[in-house]
């Protein structure tokens, strides 16, 4: 049964909460979206405190929640708006390492409960890397409760002075667009012959173009794919400051990569895929990998951050960092199509073992009312 805060006599929830986004990755703020959806369906007044641009991409008011423009900076004016925005909440959940610090500064001194929710490790060498340290060790030590979407992330926690730390591993939402609902075989046909992959394999990878996402492994390993016959056609959908340098060396070295830029049919680039590619990932439930598994199409990947704990033994793992082992298990699948159908059934088992969304809900809104519930006498 969904557990629902006490605090109002008609069985609804009274409970006020503020959900604090930075510039967020794709997973936090689906998370966010979802997770709204959610907590207004079951009478709690919600708030995002996130930046503009993020409410026009998960429309954050179309589920039911206000949106409150934060910038993603945690200078004084920024830290103020958030503060002002918390005042009246009986809880604040921050989504991410910068939001969460952000939230930690706006609510000191006041006795508001923050529950923060980690969902990736942030990386970053030399003084950087020993700011974010720093960071962690605040947030982790503010927060009444860390949830962790990984078991490595509540390890983390842990490790870095959290007092209550969990894992949560959060649902992937449902599609929420017609473009990503309609006719699959009528989508696949007109993908294919957009992308120019009639007649030949197509590779589907997706994520911002930054140094985490492995694209540099990527593009090393399609040199080996020039040769194949048919060659496939290897799709990168995001967006980044790598862009112009990759784009430079699939120009230079003649590989069979298109960059397609940012979209926003996802789903229909993946039903149309032969195979998803993962060759980086810094979150710890890749929206990526879970796609690809309720999709039903094979996934290779490199086994970093969170992946072999989320897909098991349902994709092609290979080590991080070696190309030439990523573009073998991509020619090795491409050539074998009885190991596919293993893996999409094995995939279908696998999701099913992942969280509902109603379930993400009700775990979530659990701790929320452990923190909220007033303490009994002794």
């Amino acid at each position: 049964m969904t557990p629902v805060s006490s605090h109002s006599p008609h069985g609804q929830s009274s409970l006020r909460t503020v959900q604090v986004l930075g510039g967020g990755n794709a997973g936090s703020s689906a998370h966010v979206r979802s997770l709204a959806a959610g907590l207004v369906a079951r009478g709690v007044r919600v708030t995002v405190c996130a930046p503009e641009e993020a409410d026009h991409a998960y429309d954050f008011t179309g589920a039911g929640a206000e949106h409150v423009h934060v910038p993603r900076s945690s200078d004084p004016v920024s830290v103020a708006a958030l503060r002002a925005a918390c005042a009246d909440a009986d809880l604040v959940h921050a989504h991410g390492l910068h939001a969460s610090f952000r939230a930690a500064l706006a609510l000191s001194g006041k006795r508001i409960p923050l529950v923060v929710t980690w969902h990736n490790r942030a990386h970053a060498e030399g003084a950087r890397g020993h700011l974010l340290r720093i960071l962690e060790r605040r947030v982790a030590k503010a927060a009444a409760v860390v949830l962790g979407t990984s078991s490595d992330l509540v390890d983390r926690a842990r490790r870095t002075g959290a007092r209550d730390a969990r894992l949560a591993a959060v649902a992937l939402p449902g599609p929420r667009t017609p473009a990503e609902r309609g006719d699959p075989d009528r989508q696949r046909s007109k993908v294919r012959a957009e992308l120019g992959a009639i007649g030949r394999p197509l590779l589907l990878a997706v994520g911002a173009l930054d140094q985490q996402r492995g694209y540099d492994l990527l593009l090393d390993a399609a040199r080996s794919w020039r040769e194949l016959d048919p060659a496939p056609v290897v799709v990168v959908a995001g967006e980044g400051p790598l862009r112009a340098r990759l784009q430079s060396r699939i120009d230079s070295e003649r590989l069979p990569v298109r960059l397609v830029g940012r979209r926003n049919d996802v789903g229909a680039l993946l039903g149309a895929a032969d195979l998803a590619l993962l060759p980086g990932c810094r979150e710890s439930r890749s929206l990526l990998a879970q796609e690809a598994l309720y999709a039903r199409v094979p996934l290779v990947a490199t086994a970093v951050a969170g992946v072999p704990e989320l897909v098991g033994d349902a994709a092609e793992l290979v080590p991080p960092g070696e190309a030439e082992a990523f573009a073998a298990a991509v020619v090795r699948l491409l050539a074998d199509p009885e190991r596919r159908a293993v893996l999409r059934e094995r995939g279908v088992r696998q999701a099913a073992t992942w969280p509902t969304e109603d379930e993400t809900v009700a775990q979530v809104l659990s701790v929320y009312d452990e923190l909220t519930q007033p303490q009994p006498l002794l």
